[in-house]
């Protein structure tokens, strides 16, 4: 598969990424706010859900028009800790504007707030064999590595 590129402009848009990012992994500090620039990016290891075997992308995906960003049950100060991101969800606010969530495992959340969504996501290239498939039991799997 080439590398992809999506842009999200509305709530269906950001669904469709969501979708791309489910049981991405990254590292706490790999993620950025930029109040000046206002814009919120990650940087995430992709699981590619269409390729036909297992494997991983880089990819890196950021927020513009951000006015605020909370975060919920991540420890900031760890900056190796590894999140699997589940979803983004988009609570729409006093339209165009809302928050997008980021929910991860284990509990972990980042609320961006946003005066309308404007969302981009890319893949940088390198691609690697990634070491399972990830499954939602309800037994913890194993953490991949990096």
């Amino acid at each position: 598969m080439d590398l992809l590129r999506l842009v999200a402009f509305d709530p269906e848009d950001l669904a469709v990424i969501s979708a791309h990012l489910q049981d991405s992994l990254l590292r706490v500090g790999d993620i950025a706010y930029l109040p000046k620039e206002r814009r919120f990016a990650i940087q995430v290891r992709r699981y590619d859900w269409e390729a036909a075997t297992p494997q991983r992308r880089l990819t890196c995906m950021h927020f513009e028009h951000v006015t605020s960003v909370r975060v919920r049950g991540i420890e900031q100060t760890n900056k190796d800790a590894v999140l699997n991101l589940l979803a983004i969800a988009f609570e729409e606010r006093n339209a165009p504007s809302g928050t997008a969530t980021l929910i991860f495992a284990e509990g972990g959340a980042i609320q961006v707030d946003l005066e309308c969504v404007e969302m981009q996501m890319k893949d940088t290239g390198p691609v690697w064999a990634a070491e399972s498939r990830p499954s939602h039991e309800d037994q913890p799997q194993p953490a991949e590595r990096l």
